[in-house]
């Protein structure tokens, strides 16, 4: 059961904190110096116009979250999530999370949060969330000498962002499940099903290395805070053609298909090529795949068809439609 936080949860809110930060070295757990609020923790999210919750499990707090409002960039902060560790791995934390994200996205267009650098459990599981790294890394000045990671994504409706080298490493986890996804629902994107995830994850690696190196742009779409649908602009073209890029791996949630994802990811790609002096853009795909509808309606014009080339998973092989757009 999630039930509302109250300040006579604080033994629980502070054996909740005590119990994960003791299993990181380093970690200083000082409840008078550091954390007094704790004592009367709903009381100071109230007075922060924002909420608090507690999971209970047989009786006994077993998870809690907060979010208050940021006051800037019309964002709301995932605050303070544990999970005891006999909990775990229950979708506790998942239910806790939905809670929170579902107020706050009534109330921005934003969420936030931040994480030390330690926790890399947390990371695991805020970025198969659709969170991505954002900014710069937080120092504290406290007892633990905490470096924290912020951690951001868009709160609701379809929108898509351009990311940069930190964002694109976050991404790994959540971008390998949807090619993985992609792959076994027919995509063409140069894999075979089944994709191993560990192929997935090395190839987002090596996205993550372009974007660094400045030869990629990487684009990601949300829906209603789902990280469903990415793209690419590849810019490493040859000198005598630095005015155009590639449109590379677009790729939507089967689950979010048909609900304009794979348009606004394109849409989005033109614009940054543009906005990076790109002039022309070329692209491929299966003939007759919907990506294939879909660039001719968004204005693409054909320039011609290689019969055999790409191999499908029953052995067949298909031909390709090469693309063009003029910008």
């Amino acid at each position: 059961m999630i039930r509302a936080g109250r300040d006579t949860d604080a033994d629980a809110f502070i054996r909740l904190i005590r119990d994960a930060w003791a299993e990181y070295p380093g970690c200083v757990f000082d409840l008078d110096a550091e954390l007094p609020e704790l004592r009367a923790l709903a009381s100071h999210f109230a007075e922060a116009s924002g909420a608090l919750w507690v999971a209970e499990q047989d009786g006994q707090a077993v998870g809690m979250i907060g979010t208050s409002p940021l006051g800037s960039d019309n964002a709301w902060e995932i605050r303070r999530l544990y999970v005891a560790a006999s909990a775990r791995g229950t979708g506790i934390a998942h239910h806790l999370l939905d809670t929170a994200e579902a107020f706050a996205a009534a109330r921005a267009e934003r969420l936030v949060l931040w994480t030390d650098t330690r926790f890399a459990a947390a990371h695991a599981f805020y970025e198969k969330r659709g969170y991505v790294r954002s900014g710069s890394i937080r120092i504290l000045d406290d007892l633990s000498k905490s470096l924290e990671f912020r951690y951001a994504k868009p709160a609701r409706g379809l929108v898509v962002e351009a990311l940069d080298a930190a964002g694109a490493a976050s991404a790994e986890r959540r971008l390998s499940r949807i090619l993985v996804d992609c792959v076994a629902s027919g995509a063409s994107v140069s894999f075979l099903p089944p994709l191993a995830p560990t192929v997935a994850q090395g190839f987002w690696k090596k996205v993550a290395r372009d974007v660094a190196a400045g030869s990629r742009l990487l684009l990601v779409a949300w829906l209603d805070g789902a990280m469903v649908g990415t793209v690419q602009v590849d810019c490493a073209t040859p000198q005598n053609q630095a005015h155009r890029a590639d449109i590379a791996k677009l790729l939507v949630d089967p689950a979010a298909r048909r609900q304009g994802v794979a348009r606004a990811l394109m849409g989005r790609a033109e614009q940054a090529a543009r906005g990076i002096g790109r002039r022309l853009l070329t692209l491929d795909t299966n003939a007759g795949d919907a990506a294939e509808h879909l660039y001719r309606s968004m204005g693409w014009q054909e320039a011609g068809r290689i019969p055999g080339y790409s191999l499908q998973a029953d052995g067949t092989f298909r031909a390709t439609v090469l693309f063009w757009k003029a910008l």
